[in-house]
C-alpha cells in the first residue's frame, strides 16, 4: 500500500468524522401518537363525508428508508356510528335503525413523500414540509354483540412538517375499504343493515368503509450510521 493511498484514506476518514452533527441529525425511525376523528360509510351513510364523527387515537412507528420513502406501522382505536334516519335511503317497510361501536386496527403502510423530507441537506433540495400518499394493509376487529373481524385496505394522503430537529407533526386523511361485511351489524335489532335489499355481496363488493382524520406528533431516533469507505 503506497503512502499516497494511505494519506488519502486518512483524509477521507477525517473529513467524514468532522461533520458528525450534520449526519447525526438524520434518523432512521420515528415513534409517537396520533388523535383525531373517525366516521363510517355504508348502508346507514352512503355519501356524506365526515357525518357522525367520533374520536380516534393511536400510536405510530415509522421507518424512514430515505428522504422520499417511509414504512409505517400503527395501532389505532376508533368509534364509528351510523343511523338510517336522514340517510336518504329507503329501507324495506320504512324501518329505521342505528348503531355505534368501537374498533381496533393494526396495520402497515407504505408512504411516498412528494418532496425529499428533511430540515437538513439543502443541497439535495430537501424540504421540511411535504405532502405524501399512503397505501397499505391492516386488520380490523370490533368486539361486542356480533364481533366483526376483517382485513382492511387503507388509502389516503397527508402532509408532514419537521417542526424542529427530531420533532415532526402531521395531518392525515385515509379511508379503509373492508374486505368483510357486517361492521354496522351489532345484533339482531339492527340486522336490517346486513344486506337490506337482499342483494348478495362478495368479499370484494361489500358496503362497509370507515375513515380516519388524524393529527400526529412523532419523535426521531436511531441515528443513521456513516461508514468510512476506502477508495480503491
Amino acid at each position: 500500500m503506497s503512502s499516497a493511498f494511505f494519506q488519502r484514506w486518512l483524509a477521507i476518514c477525517f473529513l467524514s468524522m468532522s461533520f458528525p452533527l450534520v449526519h447525526g441529525q438524520e434518523y432512521l425511525y420515528e415513534i409517537g401518537g396520533m388523535a383525531g376523528g373517525a366516521f363510517y360509510m355504508g348502508d346507514a351513510n352512503k355519501t356524506t363525508l365526515f357525518k357522525g364523527m367520533n374520536p380516534s387515537a393511536g400510536v405510530v412507528f415509522r421507518y424512514n428508508a430515505n428522504f422520499r420513502i417511509a414504512f409505517k406501522g400503527s395501532l389505532a382505536w376508533a368509534t364509528v356510528s351510523g343511523a338510517t334516519e336522514g340517510s336518504g335511503n329507503v329501507f324495506p317497510n320504512g324501518a329505521q335503525v342505528s348503531f355505534s361501536r368501537s374498533l381496533v386496527e393494526l396495520g402497515g403502510q407504505f408512504e411516498y413523500n412528494f418532496f425529499p423530507y428533511s430540515d437538513k441537506f439543502a443541497y439535495l433540495n430537501t424540504r421540511r414540509l411535504s405532502p405524501y400518499l399512503l397505501v397499505g394493509l391492516g386488520a380490523t376487529v370490533s368486539p361486542g354483540g356480533e364481533t366483526f373481524a376483517g382485513i382492511n385496505l387503507p388509502l389516503g394522503a397527508g402532509v408532514k412538517y419537521k417542526l424542529k430537529n427530531r420533532l415532526n407533526i402531521g395531518c392525515e386523511f385515509s379511508v379503509r375499504k373492508l374486505f368483510g361485511d357486517g361492521l354496522d351489524v351489532m345484533n339482531g335489532s339492527n340486522r336490517l343493515l346486513d344486506n337490506p335489499y337482499g342483494i348478495s355481496s362478495s368479499m370484494m363488493k361489500n358496503k362497509d368503509w370507515y375513515s380516519l382524520l388524524l393529527i400526529s406528533v412523532t419523535w426521531d431516533f436511531g441515528p443513521r450510521s456513516r461508514q468510512c469507505n476506502s477508495a480503491e
